[in-house]
């Protein structure tokens, strides 16, 4: 899909709608969910009516996300926005498991797809395999990671890279570094 560079850059309320858009959520199921109107909802997607705080966490709760995934962290220059991701601009993102962090690359949620840095920390595991309806490729830039994929285990070191395609999946890292990998997930989950 080619994308017009003349666009206003996305925000908040087009990041809501792919959240809402891939969790199957219909405007009048999350509109029902938070208590409010389909109309307003809409308009919030739309970017013509903004929600309070008390409306972006019942949101980020709705659509299990952290509420700060739908801020960006510091301002972006007009000429970078939609474009450049700084480091010191990253979003975090993802489940919030326990040594997990994880933080969104891609300007928003509006492309086809989204690439995430995560970061395993030493003794970070996720113990109940998940399913996820994606494809997903990931490379490991440091350090090392367990994977399995339908219960098939593999050990990952830097420069290894893996594909899901919507199989369940956990990992661990047991190692005593930190390991981080990229990931490009579509379509958007986070």
């Amino acid at each position: 899909m080619k994308h017009d560079p003349l666009e206003k850059p996305k925000t908040l309320g087009a990041d809501l709608r792919a959240l809402r858009k891939a969790r199957g959520y219909t405007l009048t199921d999350l509109a029902e969910s938070l208590g409010r109107s389909v109309g307003w909802l809409s308009q919030v997607e739309r970017e013509m009516s903004d929600p309070s705080v008390s409306d972006l966490r019942a949101m980020a709760k709705a659509l299990d996300v952290s509420v700060s995934s739908l801020f960006r962290t510091s301002s972006t220059p007009t000429n970078e926005d939609g474009l450049i991701v700084r480091k010191s601009s990253r979003r975090p993102i993802g489940s919030r498991d326990d040594g997990l962090v994880e933080e969104l690359l891609s300007p928003d949620l509006t492309d086809d797809f989204e690439v995430v840095h995560s970061t395993f920390e030493p003794g970070a595991l996720m113990n109940d395999a998940v399913t996820r309806p994606t494809q997903e490729v990931g490379y490991v830039v440091g350090g090392k990671l367990t994977l399995w994929i339908d219960d098939v285990e593999f050990n990952l070191s830097p420069g290894d890279s893996f594909r899901i395609r919507g199989q369940r999946y956990r990992w661990s890292n047991p190692h005593p570094e930190a390991c981080t990998v990229i990931w490009v997930i579509a379509p958007p989950i986070y």
